[in-house]
């Protein structure tokens, strides 16, 4: 960056922006978000494991910026539409598609500038908004696209009393901010859980990074990082293992005075990645990745604080050498496609549930489900070398389905989404598979199958919350009936029960339950057996699912 161009960004006199300043700015972004990742993970309406807003958003933008880091474009629209690139062949989840429909619009708000002025920005701006609100079917205030409004809104006031770029951004900032805060008045279930919009959260953040970069304030010390200990989610400690991380340590502690988590995040960064930090009644559990010879110095810093009340240690390369191995024995055998038949694409939460949809004939398995939503580049991987141009996409995840529609949107290939919202759903629209059949005919009837079932999903709450009138306590088993919040109770067999007779399951024919991966065998039969006693008319069917988080996912029909 020229030296002049720099001094007016400290001043917030930053014109002119081009595109190298842009990507600049992206990173700034991009490292902010990232910082604030589990702030965002923690904004989750229901209390179940599956907060990961604040990871999908971080991938989108990581994807938007490997896609710019080395390109040395000076003229800004040049590089806004390769950040658009990026971000669309990245998104993951709702928010991360969403958040790609933005940087769409703002990029082609900005289509041939070479450099960035007030005008252009609030332009862009109203672009992004556009676009994001045209690429969702039934658009909900009260989220990212509340907020985008807003941001746009703000970015259109502030030119009337200035040109300035950076002057625009301050403003944009600052409602953005305000405007997440008003998302429970708009938005009920929002307001019932406490929280406010986690995806307009994560683009508050992004902005804000800009800014703070403009201001020169620092991008890795997270605002406030601290979470609920049950809301740490530390069973993914393996999802995305970087070089240097060689090892895992948790540590249980309580300081001896008010921790300064700012200054505490500060000093772990100096030893490792991947740092969580979560509180409850007292008492801290700091997690962290870190090289081999590093190991023991987390637990050293602690020591110092205060007092240790339990060490956890985890070697991450045995143990992803060990899910490599288990990986590879445990291959399934899917149908292989002949050109001109209908193929389909099947989102598996589970090595289990990832066997039943081999079995019954898709072409290829996306994983992904609860806390690890594909990408739509996943997607297009996986079918655009299949010998056909017919291909069907099973999602089977309410937050899967927009990166599944965006592959579609983005290939010459005949795509169709059925829109299966759960793992049951899925299996039913399989059972209608002919990959000989008419394309449209087909669809069709999967399309409707996936209303003749119900799915229940049972896991462990991980806060206290009331929602729909259902009062939830932190560590109660809880079940979710076609995705609403139904049933919570201090065991997972009167959950399950509860939740059968919610849904009226003795009114239907067959029951299949598949079981996690965190469940025991004996646990997972006897309750198998207490249902059969439950429901003697109906047939009971036990699956090896694999899934993680939740204990059952169970599909009546």
């Amino acid at each position: 960056m020229k030296a002049d161009v720099q001094a007016r960004l400290e001043r917030l006199k930053c014109s002119p922006v081009d595109g190298q300043v842009l990507k600049q700015l992206i990173e700034a972004g991009l490292t902010w978000l990232r910082a604030n990742q589990q702030m965002v993970n923690a904004l989750n309406v229901f209390p179940v494991p599956d907060g990961d807003t604040g990871t999908n958003m971080v991938l989108t933008m990581q994807s938007a910026f490997n896609e710019i880091e080395a390109l040395g474009h000076r003229g800004i629209g040049q590089m806004a539409a390769a950040v658009s690139q990026g971000a669309l062949m990245g998104a993951r989840g709702n928010s991360g598609v969403i958040l790609s429909q933005l940087w769409r619009g703002f990029a082609r708000g900005l289509h041939e500038k070479e450099v960035l002025d007030g005008a252009a920005l609030v332009h862009a701006f109203a672009e992004a908004r556009d676009t994001a609100y045209k690429g969702v079917v039934r658009p909900v205030e009260g989220t990212i696209l509340t907020v985008a409004k807003d941001a746009a809104k703000a970015a259109a006031q502030a030119l009337q009393e200035t040109d300035d770029p950076c002057e625009i951004l301050a403003r944009v900032v600052s409602e953005a901010d305000a405007s997440v805060q008003r998302t429970p008045d708009l938005l009920p279930v929002l307001k019932q859980a406490g929280v406010v919009d986690a995806g307009g959260k994560g683009l508050f953040f992004i902005l804000d990074g800009m800014l703070r970069f403009i201001h020169g304030e620092p991008l890795d010390t997270p605002m406030a990082n601290v979470q609920p200990l049950s809301a740490m989610n530390l069973e993914n400690a393996m999802d995305s293992i970087e070089p240097g991380q060689d090892y895992e340590v948790v540590v249980d502690f309580i300081p001896r005075e008010t921790l300064d988590l700012p200054k505490f995040y500060l000093e772990l960064e100096k030893i490792g990645t991947s740092i969580q930090v979560g509180e409850g009644e007292g008492m801290y559990r700091m997690h962290i990745h870190v090289p081999t010879e590093k190991r023991y110095e987390p637990i050293d810093f602690v020591m110092g604080l205060g007092t240790i009340t339990k060490i956890g240690m985890e070697n991450l390369i045995a143990q992803m050498e060990g899910i490599d191995h288990k990986a590879a024995g445990a291959r399934i055998e899917l149908l292989k496609i002949e050109p001109g038949q209908i193929a389909i694409v099947a989102v598996s939460p589970g090595a289990g549930i990832s066997r039943v949809f081999a079995s019954l004939g898709v072409a290829a398995i996306v994983e992904g489900g609860q806390t690890m939503n594909p990408s739509t580049k996943d997607f297009l991987d996986a079918f655009e070398n299949l010998p056909t141009d017919k291909v069907i996409i099973l999602p089977n995840n309410k937050n899967i389905i927009l990166a599944a529609q965006q592959a579609r949107d983005v290939t010459v290939k005949k795509v169709h989404v059925v829109p299966s919202r759960s793992t049951p759903q899925g299996l039913a629209a399989m059972m209608h598979l002919n990959p000989d059949g008419d394309f449209d005919t087909v669809t069709a009837r999967m399309t409707k199958a996936i209303e003749d079932v119900i799915t229940i999903e049972v896991t462990t709450a991980t806060r206290t919350v009331e929602i729909d009138g259902v009062s939830v306590e932190q560590g109660q088993v809880i079940a979710l009936v076609n995705g609403k919040l139904a049933i919570s109770k201090p065991t997972v067999e009167e959950a399950c029960l509860g939740a059968l007779a919610h849904a009226q399951a003795d009114k239907y024919e067959l029951i299949t339950l598949f079981h996690g991966e965190g469940l025991p065998t004996t646990e997972t039969n006897r309750i198998v057996d207490v249902i059969r006693a439950a429901y003697p008319a109906q047939e009971i069917e036990l699956q090896d699912g694999g899934q993680p988080h939740y204990h059952f996912i169970i599909s009546i029909e």
